[in-house]
């Protein structure tokens, strides 16, 4: 086994003792395996507005008839990683730590409140208004009562606790909103947990909207009926539809609501695919769906190639689905497999399901610890019923097992030898030869969850991609729609959830997306004249590695007694 490149740890740590989960990719300390022992003042009005437009078109534009996008998701940056590795990434005092900031909701399942403090700008951090929304409503919870006990140090943070109606859920959803002294107001939805592990050597993804300006005056929101999917009219009325589920019961995101509805979101693209406990009617005429309900519905205006596609589902975390794949197949993914056809499509998407196996979490740069943000189970008969239906759609994280079967070109085409992808240097379209394509994070675990369509594999070219707190769970999409006495279809959702969707059609007719490896940019080289382009900066290689005979995916809770790179063995409980 190959050491992993790592670089002297800075003295911040990397969260260790955090330890199995809620079931659906997090982390709680309860189960910790025993074997890991200037003065501030607004910009000219003139200057913010300038500002605030600049950021709505970040387009580069190397000729009048090329456009050319950078990627709408970011990679965090990983702490032991070298810098060619990290190029274009993001950290969380990169997003907190302007002085402007002076309000910030923050949303999510587990809070390190020194953690999230400590990334606002020094000379303001007291005056940020910080407001925490948790999921810890039991008052013997110790989670709670920790983040209790912390928020108490600072006089300018607020804890709000979520609305939980279903027993199994959690509030699971990685979101922060931004109100800043140049009245203008940002919003961030990644897929990190507040804890110092999930920002330094864990895979992680963000996605930042512009910075949205005040609405002019005599300026009023549209109607639903008169939106479109992946505007910013249809976002903000999803997005305020969502932060109103919290108030069900009490209020908690009224004020956050009642600002925000002052906001110009016209610069967003993308749409909101957010999960909120409760049951869900299908056939009312509420303009905002829930879970693979919303996924259904944004994806009726999404183009697809109508030749054989690709869907990967890259999670951190897979619940139990059942002994047969009646859920996974009939609900889950006929939701994902719609589109509007750019011709006749004959084939339904492949599906291919990436995870990591023990190998993949024994090789990460926190070795075994890393696994404890990492969820699955095979334990009981109906697990092992489950595993046996996912195997020939399970993928490997990094795609470099010496035991993983032949690698696929895109999953879907003839099998080949790596060495053929490595050895062979073209990838001109229409041609079967793939390189191999790195991108830089195969030894930082996935914390990551991310839903791609791949409509092209010579590329890849993208159909469409959602970044999302949702792991691959009923809890997070919703069960199966069940038909009531009269007649109508509802839905049941256990946990709150986020994400969004983006697509090429989004930034022009015509446009076109492209997976990029180590950078969030397209070079101009690789755009036709009379393009619009679009960059999605990928977190896994390509193409992905199937398991091999006898690979099985990482699991939490068994124990693991051969040491991963730093020496260590895993022993659950």
């Amino acid at each position: 086994m190959s050491r992993p490149y790592k670089r002297p740890a800075l003295a911040d740590g990397d969260g260790d003792g955090d330890g199995d989960g809620d079931g659906d990719g997090e982390p709680s300390r309860k189960y910790t395996p025993v074997s890991l022992t200037h003065p501030v003042s607004p910009p000219l009005k003139k200057r913010r507005r300038a500002q605030s437009l600049e950021e709505t078109e970040p387009a580069r534009s190397p000729s009048a008839s090329r456009r050319v996008f950078d990627s709408p998701f970011r990679l965090t940056k990983i702490r032991d990683l070298p810098r060619e590795m990290n190029k274009d990434t993001i950290t969380l005092k990169d997003i907190l730590g302007d002085p402007l900031i002076a309000e910030c909701w923050e949303f999510n399942y587990l809070h390190d409140i020194d953690f999230l403090m400590a990334a606002f700008d020094p000379d303001v951090r007291h005056l940020v208004k910080v407001h925490v929304v948790h999921g810890f409503w039991k008052r013997e919870d110790p989670n709670g009562l920790e983040l209790q006990e912390a928020a108490s140090r600072f006089q300018n943070v607020t804890l709000h606790s979520a609305f939980m109606p279903e027993m199994y859920g959690t509030h699971h959803s990685k979101m922060m909103i931004l109100l800043r002294r140049d009245d203008t107001a940002q919003i961030v939805i990644h897929t990190a947990n507040m804890i110092i592990r999930d920002w330094t050597n864990m895979t992680q993804a963000v996605w930042l909207s512009p910075r949205l300006p005040l609405m002019e005056p005599s300026r009023c929101d549209a109607r639903p009926e008169e939106v479109a999917a992946g505007s910013g009219a249809k976002f903000k009325i999803d997005f305020l539809n969502y932060l109103r589920a919290y108030d069900t019961r009490r209020t908690t995101c009224r004020p956050i609501i009642d600002q925000l509805s002052k906001y110009d979101f016209s610069a967003i693209r993308g749409s909101l695919i957010a999960s909120v406990p409760g049951r869900h009617k299908l056939d009312d005429t509420s303009p905002t769906r829930w879970g693979w309900a919303a996924m259904e519905q944004a994806l009726k205006s999404v183009p697809v190639s109508s030749r054989r596609s690709d869907i990967a589902i890259q999670i951190s975390s897979i619940a139990t689905l059942g002994p047969t794949d009646t859920w996974l197949k009939s609900t889950f993914f006929r939701s994902l497999s719609g589109g509007r056809p750019g011709g006749t499509l004959q084939q339904p998407p492949n599906f291919q399901v990436i995870f990591p196996t023990p190998d993949e979490i024994r090789k990460s740069l926190d070795g075994y610890s890393s696994g404890a943000s990492i969820h699955t189970k095979v334990q009981s008969p109906q697990q092992v019923k489950q595993l046996a239906y996912l195997r020939p759609m399970l993928y490997h994280w990094a795609n470099d097992s010496a035991n993983g079967a032949d690698p696929q070109e895109g999953g879907g085409g003839g099998e080949r030898r790596r060495e053929d992808y490595e050895n062979d240097g073209g990838d001109d379209e229409g041609d079967s030869a793939v390189v191999v394509k790195e991108a830089g994070r195969k030894r930082a675990a996935p914390h990551i969850k991310t839903y791609i369509r791949y409509g092209d594999k010579s590329g890849p070219s993208i159909d469409w991609a959602l970044v999302t707190s949702a792991n691959l769970s009923k809890q997070a999409w919703g069960e199966a729609a069940v038909r009531g006495a009269d007649g109508g279809a509802t839905m049941r959702i256990a946990s709150y959830e986020i994400g969004v969707l983006v697509w090429p059609g989004l930034y022009g007719e015509g446009a076109i997306m492209r997976g990029t490896f180590l950078t969030d940019s397209l070079g101009t080289e690789e755009v036709k004249e009379g393009t619009t382009a679009v960059a999605l900066r990928m977190p896994y290689n390509l193409p992905l590695q199937p398991y091999g005979k006898g690979e099985v995916p990482w699991v939490a809770t068994a124990n693991y007694s051969e040491p991963d790179w730093k020496g260590q063995i895993w022993r659950h409980g």
